[in-house]
């Protein structure tokens, strides 16, 4: 795909809808969303792949694209530097094939990037996590607009989806964990002691774990 192509920030989906970037039709990831969520194909999304709603998108990274070279990694920084107010999330293949390439693209998005990346085994994986990314940004999107909060960050389905990806964390260590440490760059970042502090010695250590040994 021409990574030059502009990307658009702003898409708005309507309710029960996510907006697919064109080269996805006929795609596994399409087929699962059939009786949860309908898909609106558009050609001009530049390297987003995915608009689950106006502040949340998906690039996909294939286990092709890790095979064939670094190109990928041109598209990350452009995902990065163009979503603007919106929130990314990066979903990477990870396989058999591509497994030694993946500590390479988890280290440039996560550390170098601060993208939320999260892992998935193929398209059929992928399309089950963006239907349940779509519902929580649905159910988000349908709350009272003037209630505000002061975790709004932490709301956000997409990074709290990642934190809960790690062994032995579920909704309410990610939710403190991401009270004291509010981006993944910082959590991935933060000391073993620091962590211990919240979340206790063994759910730090997987933590530390998921960001530095994957």
């Amino acid at each position: 795909m021409d990574i030059s192509t502009p990307v658009r920030a702003n898409a708005v989906p309507p309710y029960g809808h996510i907006i697919v970037n064109e080269k996805w039709r006929g795609s596994a990831i399409v087929q699962g969303f059939r009786g949860s969520i309908k898909p609106i194909f558009e050609e001009e999304l530049g390297v987003v792949d995915f608009h689950l709603s106006n502040k949340s998108c998906v690039m996909y990274v294939s286990e092709s694209d890790l095979v064939a070279g670094s190109t990928y990694k041109r598209r990350l920084v452009k995902f990065r530097n163009a979503r603007f107010s919106t929130h990314g999330v990066v979903l990477v293949e990870r396989t058999r094939l591509s497994e030694q390439y993946f500590l390479g693209v988890q280290k440039f998005a996560v550390f170098e990037l601060g993208l939320a990346l999260l892992p998935v085994a193929g398209q059929t994986e992928a399309s089950q996590l963006i239907t349940q990314l779509a519902h929580d940004n649905g159910r988000e999107a349908g709350s009272n607009p003037f209630l505000r909060r002061s975790t709004a960050r932490l709301q956000d389905p997409l990074v709290l989806a990642l934190v809960q990806r790690i062994p032995a964390v579920g909704r309410v260590k990610a939710l403190a964990l991401l009270h004291n440490f509010p981006s993944i760059h910082q959590l991935s970042q933060a000391s073993a002691q620091d962590l211990e502090l919240v979340v206790g010695q063994t759910t730090a250590q997987h933590v530390r774990s998921f960001f530095t040994q994957n």
